[in-house]
């Protein structure tokens, strides 16, 4: 009824523009004009008052046609194919913000609480405006793409390191194979994600490129390349990692994965942890690259999305390759798989065994007893670390590839264990700031052979290692400098 009468006006006052036009030619000064000018201002308002009317009669989406500069776009049409709505947060109503971290992480839970406060109070929008480059900027950068100028290939392209013409910036970018297992849809979430977050171990995406079929990326440049080279592919001139080095690996990366479960909102689950994408700067720090296959985690009472099994084969989570279920916890089993990876050196999925052999399957002999935890160690580390270092890390590696994921524990919590951890080890971090050794409980040490062990047992073991690092998080709280 409302659209009717609104369809019925609009044909009167195109009409009426119509016939002061034809006066306006055939005689300027004809009075007529003058009070065609009048009613049409008047008809013009008693239009508007009556779209302000059918408005409160719930016609308001429908807008007069007389303002078509002001009608409203269709709410479904969002200018996104149903294939790359995912690369946008599941609630249109919100915009997704997140929380900066500073690279100071040691900081008392009094003030964490405050920080939190804060940002409930007032949510920072930090979407970055990434710099679009031409494909011939990117070309001269890489001089043509040149084999010289190759830096590695994933799932997405080829890796090149350029030079940017005017800042002479090192960087990396990497270019959309057409037949790689990567497409457009993971190009836009890559510049999507990495436009939603700053953290000191997530790389940082410069710009891109995107020109009739040429599809780019460009990051900032990581001089020491991926883990996995170091562990099971190095160069002749890269030294085996030493324990320290491991362990900041692992901190740095866990701290990473922190950020996007913990700090963005909506949350993010990574969905790709693996050695190949965490990539390595100056003095081993890491930095979680490669967000093409991230996902929004579940709102509200859900407790996983479903989609499509992607990631790496040796990393995936159990349940997410039976049921397509996607969980937060199913990037902490990933990462326990890569933390065990860095103290074997052992690859995830060791294919020149016939049908392939996962890692946690070689590593079970071992698991039996924690005595024989020590045996896991990587040989290239030539026996340069102590014994409860290796069961200390090995048993975070276990509570995150729980088989029940419910029992895993939040990344939070595994970034604590493993500071503690790393303390074990680290001449300077051992100490606080009196310079006194930070001692925490270690009577497991000296316990006996496991037998298989059982549930309780198992959430036993999680308990005590969330205990660490609580514990040790709060002795470094509380010391005070010298």
């Amino acid at each position: 009824m409302g659209y009717q009468m609104e369809l019925l006006f609009a044909f009167f006052f195109e009409a009426l523009k119509f016939t002061q036009a034809i006066l306006v030619l055939t005689n300027p000064k004809n009075p007529i004009i003058v009070a065609c000018m009048i009613y049409r201002w008047c008809v013009g308002g008693f239009i508007w008052v009556l779209k302000m009317h059918l408005g409160t009669l719930g016609f308001g989406e429908r807008l007069c046609l007389c303002f078509p500069g002001r009608r409203k776009v269709n709410p479904k049409d969002n200018g996104v194919s149903d294939e790359q709505h995912d690369c946008k947060p599941p609630h249109a109503a919100a915009t997704p913000t997140v929380q900066k971290v500073d690279n100071n992480d040691q900081s008392t839970e009094k003030s964490q609480q405050k920080q939190e406060s804060t940002t409930q109070q007032s949510q920072v929008h930090a979407v970055k405006k990434q710099r679009e480059f031409t494909y011939q900027e990117l070309v001269k950068a890489t001089n043509n793409f040149k084999r010289d100028r190759y830096l590695g290939e994933g799932g997405f392209g080829e890796v090149y390191k350029g030079n940017l013409e005017n800042s002479n910036q090192v960087v990396a970018v990497k270019k959309l194979n057409k037949d790689g297992l990567q497409g457009n849809k993971e190009f836009q979430v890559e510049i999507t994600m990495l436009s939603l977050m700053s953290h000191p171990n997530i790389v940082n995406l410069i710009g891109y490129c995107s020109e009739s079929n040429q599809h780019l990326l460009v990051y900032e440049f990581m001089p020491l390349g991926s883990l996995e080279k170091h562990l099971h592919d190095p160069r002749p001139n890269m030294k085996p990692l030493d324990w320290n080095t491991r362990m900041k690996i692992a901190v740095g990366t866990a701290k990473g994965l922190d950020y996007l479960h913990n700090h963005c909102e909506p949350r993010i689950i990574y969905r790709d942890m693996k050695s190949a994408n965490i990539l390595l700067g100056e003095g081993y720090h890491p930095k979680i690259s490669d967000l093409g296959l991230a996902k929004f985690g579940p709102l509200g009472d859900k407790s996983y999305i479903s989609t499509r099994v992607m990631g790496t084969m040796g990393y995936c989570a159990p349940e997410y390759g039976y049921t397509g279920h996607l969980t937060i916890k199913s990037d902490t089993y990933s990462f326990g798989v890569v933390l065990l990876e860095l103290i074997t050196g052992r690859q995830a999925l060791d294919d020149t065994k016939e049908g392939g052999q996962y890692l946690i399957e070689w590593a079970k002999p071992m698991l039996i007893d924690k005595r024989r935890y020590v045996k896991l160690a990587d040989p290239s580390m030539k026996g340069e670390f102590m014994e409860r270092w290796v069961r200390k890390a090995v048993e975070v590696a276990l509570m995150c590839m729980d088989d029940d994921e419910e029992k895993r524990p939040d990344m939070s919590e595994v970034v604590d264990a493993l500071d503690f951890v790393a303390s074990l080890s680290d001449p300077v971090v051992n100490r606080n700031r009196n310079g006194l050794v930070v001692e925490l409980d270690s009577s497991d040490d000296e316990s006996d052979g496991l037998k298989e062990e059982s549930g309780d047992e198992r959430a036993k073991a999680i308990e005590e290692a969330k205990m660490w690092g609580k514990k040790y998080k709060n002795e470094a709280a509380n010391s005070t400098p010298l």
